[in-house]
């Protein structure tokens, strides 16, 4: 175990600390905990995490501030935040702000740990997490996230809002599998009246505007009876 990923725990809730530590632990995982933020930058500083699964909603320092102290003195150490709050412009700003993931309560304790492993894996040492970029491009994609504009071989690519936000979702997300139930939460939120179809519409949307096959897709594979996954490379860009 002593090569194990470690996960620093930070919930002010002591229910959560109790019943979800003990899960990431038999799922392989060494298990820190911490009640607030203040008291995970002292655990943390101490023992560095692998990554940290943080509440929002805390005293003395609450989730989002401890992801800004933390980039602040350039750790990059992931964090997945959880909240109760489901406005899908309060996930858009903790990652901008330099969360790797983000995560409604109540949850599937499953879910999370698929979170936790997904974000490790495409985590690169000592550096931001690719939702914190301003441009990323995928071959001769380009997403300039900054000035929400996206081009196909250096030409304008029209999307609706909505199909914009979800291709910005996957390539922040490369490699991973994304379920439609998770695209439908992160995107339109809990509180929206929507279906897991409109994932699909917009899905269709994309494929269409960027000329991409579904049988032999580029950017957005379909992973059958499961539901997405942008398959191709995404590296950070430059602003021209």
């Amino acid at each position: 175990m002593d090569d194990a990923p470690h996960v620093l725990l930070v919930d002010d809730e002591r229910a959560i600390l109790d019943g979800l530590a003990p899960f990431l632990e038999r799922s392989g995982l060494r298990v820190s905990t911490a009640g607030d933020g203040q008291q995970a930058l002292d655990v943390h500083a101490a023992t560095p995490a692998d990554i940290l699964v943080c509440d929002v909603l805390m005293p003395r320092l609450d989730g989002r501030s401890l992801v800004r102290r933390l980039r602040a003195g350039g750790d990059w150490t992931p964090v997945v935040l959880l909240t109760q709050v489901g406005e899908s412009y309060e996930r858009s700003a903790a990652l901008e702000e330099g969360a790797d993931d983000y995560l409604n309560k109540p949850f599937d304790p499953r879910e999370l740990l698929a979170r936790v492993r997904a974000v490790l894996r495409r985590a690169v040492p000592g550096q931001p997490p690719l939702a914190t970029a301003e441009v990323l491009v995928s071959g001769d994609l380009r997403v300039d996230r900054a000035a929400r504009r996206v081009t196909l071989a250096g030409a304008p690519v029209a999307l609706t809002p909505k199909a914009s936000l979800l291709l910005d979702y996957l390539v922040t997300h490369p490699g991973e599998l994304l379920t439609r139930e998770r695209l439908l939460s992160a995107l339109w939120g809990f509180e929206s009246m929507v279906t897991t179809r409109a994932v699909d519409h917009r899905v269709a949307e994309i494929r269409r505007v960027l000329g991409d096959d579904a049988g032999a897709p580029r950017f957005v594979e379909t992973v059958p009876q499961a539901g997405y996954r942008f398959c191709g490379t995404v590296t950070r860009g430059v602003r021209a």
